[in-house]
């Protein structure tokens, strides 16, 4: 007998482009619709932006839940241990995206410390003047801390290498077959680098992991780039150390709360800021539809996960 097509919910609105694609197989709607929240009962899976947290209430309606699928490469807003004690499944994208991050990575890099924003406002407002020259910072011999030596840690420190840049890193686990440095300990790690990436993933024990002491360990020289998740930095001390000169700059593609509120970054001096967008390209988000697929089409025909967290 032929299984009947499964409920899918989508969790966030803005993976609303996702309802076509879905529903040429399956029977799927959003939950920003009062149509959809009234089929939580029935649902059996659940699309979700893995950095947004779910919440508790939402899922104990959800009784026939059986997979929770997470459009993105993170999942950090999945409870794994309630979703494991449930026995439901979680996928997600893999790294769909790490190489574009690192891109963006080094592009924030650049943009910093070659001041190519600033730049930009100049020459616009009219304050390229004839005898005036800008003098920026090289990037050769810089030297790169890396926080967590991932699948994006790894692109950005390939990188690196070729812009001529000094490497190490720090992880809270040893990983002796890579080529560059493990420093014994993040605030060794700050201390010894002009500029801070990072690049972890996000969890309950990491949150503010780049704290005013780890701050203040990269001076008032150094650059903190942050393309991992807002919540491991204390965006508060960034903030303050910025304002006060104890920091150098910040370039951030991501932050405590998203969208960030704008009014927060009106008088932060030497930061440069961008909307999340670091993994936001067009063959990234092709790649991620894919794996979403390829991990609902398994669930559905009782296969193993391609891409499988639990």
């Amino acid at each position: 007998m032929e299984r009947l097509r499964p409920v899918i919910l989508i969790a966030q609105p803005h993976l609303a482009p996702l309802l076509p694609i879905l529903a040429m197989q399956y029977d799927v709607m959003g939950l920003w619709e009062e149509a959809g929240r009234a089929r939580l009962a029935e649902a059996e899976i659940l699309v979700t932006a893995g950095e947004f947290r779910l919440d508790p209430d939402m899922l104990a309606a959800m009784d026939r839940l059986r997979l929770i699928a997470c459009f993105t490469v993170g999942y950090d807003g999945v409870d794994l241990d309630w979703a494991r004690a449930s026995g439901i499944a979680v996928s997600h994208a893999g790294d769909a995206n790490a190489e574009d991050v690192a891109d963006h990575a080094i592009g924030l890099i650049l943009a910093h410390r070659r001041q190519i924003v600033s730049g930009d406002r100049a020459l616009r407002a009219g304050e390229w003047l004839p005898g005036g020259k800008t003098i920026t910072r090289s990037i050769a011999g810089a030297r790169l801390g890396i926080v967590g030596m991932g699948s994006i840690g790894i692109g950005v420190a390939t990188r690196a290498d070729a812009l001529r840049m000094a490497t190490r890193w720090w992880g809270p686990r040893d990983k002796p077959g890579l080529a560059w440095p493990r420093s014994e300990s993040l605030a060794a790690l700050a201390s010894e680098s002009d500029i801070l990436v990072v690049a972890a993933r996000a969890t309950d024990d990491n949150r503010g992991m780049i704290s005013a002491a780890i701050i203040d360990a990269l001076g008032p020289n150094g650059l903190l780039v942050n393309v991992a998740r807002g919540q491991l930095v204390d965006e508060d001390a960034l903030i303050d150390a910025l304002r006060a000169g104890r920091l150098g700059g910040a370039a951030l593609d991501v932050y405590a709360q998203e969208p960030t509120d704008p009014a927060r970054w009106v008088d932060v001096p030497h930061c440069i800021l961008t909307p999340h967008t670091g993994g936001a390209t067009d063959a990234a988000v092709a790649q991620m539809a894919q794996m979403l697929l390829a991990n609902i089409r398994a669930f559905v025909a009782e296969e193993p996960l391609p891409n499988r967290v639990l």
